[in-house]
């Protein structure tokens, strides 16, 4: 029963995590860095799918596909997306056909870019995989296979790119809730929640579950400029509220975004995120992806150097997964 969000009891629910996940300390590199306390939201040990944060969206978002009377469900992202490997494996799971629209929009990638990683997750789930170039619209592109399948008598759920639905948005609520009940049962008031943003429904549902306690959110982007972010995360706050009649004040909440460490682009190895990944590693025995958590831990790294926190204060981090997607950037590590 989610008492901040009663809406969460009222959506129809596939259960796919293996929750809730681990908060964890993570003292040595803590003290690496002199402070302050660092915790880590064990979110890459959702276990479905080889684990990763769109597992909680999709709980629900298969929840209302099935619901719907889908028999196909449709997607879109990256070659190496996160998201397409884990909706291919819970469509597997639920007998439903996924078609995946994978753009090719990382450029200079190796040739494992392109055939192994989550890309080899996706054949063995039996996904139809249509890869499209970089300049294509993939929304427009999904409408198109929705379309062809409805004429053909069937039955599709088009599911957004990072499942970044105000459904899909209200599965990462259940996160935002579980953190602040494990910080309360370990003592800790978090000075701030710091992950990797994308697509933006990971930070709306983030924002929305730790609301009721008044953790503030920090997304640290990946793909885009703070102001464009914004203008992803703002509207899909909006609609989340507006759609589910959540309480109207949710949408004055404080976005929270720092577009420093996206480098040379998405997808594009960084200085900052190697160290970052390197440094989980060595440290705490902790796998970063070169795409997301990499960049997003990063950014934590620098607001620590940057004397944001004090010494004694808690810190969380939120892994999201990918941990497919560190193979094939495998010579950004050399």
């Amino acid at each position: 029963m989610s008492a901040a969000l009663p809406v969460l009891d009222r959506l129809d629910r596939i259960k796919l995590v293996h929750g809730p996940t681990p908060l964890e300390a993570m003292p040595r590199l803590s003290d690496r860095l002199g402070g302050p306390r660092i915790y880590v939201k064990r979110d890459d040990a959702t276990g479905f799918a080889a684990g990763g944060n769109k597992g909680r969206k999709l709980e629900y978002l298969m929840g209302a596909a099935l619901k719907a009377g889908a028999d196909t469900v449709i997607t879109v992202g990256a070659l190496q997306t996160n998201h397409g490997r884990q909706t291919a494996a819970a469509a597997a799971k639920l007998g439903l056909k996924c078609i995946l629209v994978l753009t090719d929009s990382v450029a200079d990638r190796s040739k494992a870019y392109h055939s192994s990683g989550n890309l080899l997750l996706d054949r063995l789930t039996g996904a139809e995989m249509r890869r499209v170039p970089a300049t294509a619209n993939g929304d427009e592109e999904m409408a198109k296979i929705a379309e062809e399948l409805r004429r053909a008598g069937r039955v599709p759920y088009v599911i957004p790119s990072g499942g970044s639905s105000p459904i899909g948005a209200l599965g990462y609520a259940v996160a935002g809730e579980e953190i602040a009940q494990q910080a309360k049962a370990l003592g800790i008031r978090p000075a701030e929640v710091v992950f990797a943003t994308g697509s933006g429904g990971t930070q709306v549902g983030l924002m929305l579950g730790l609301a009721a306690v008044g953790t503030p959110v920090t997304g640290i982007c990946v793909s885009r400029r703070k102001d464009i972010q914004l203008g992803r995360v703002k509207p899909l706050l909006d609609r989340t509220v507006s759609e589910l009649q959540l309480d109207a004040k949710l949408a004055t909440l404080a976005i929270d975004i720092d577009d420093r460490f996206i480098g040379p682009g998405y997808g594009q190895p960084s200085p900052a995120m190697v160290e970052a990944v390197r440094l989980a590693a060595e440290c705490e025995g902790l796998f970063l992806d070169p795409v997301y958590t990499g960049k997003g831990f990063a950014g934590l790294i620098q607001r620590i150097c940057e004397g944001r926190y004090r010494k004694d204060d808690s810190v969380i981090f939120v892994h999201t997964g990918g941990l497919p997607g560190l193979f094939v950037y495998d010579e950004a590590f050399p």
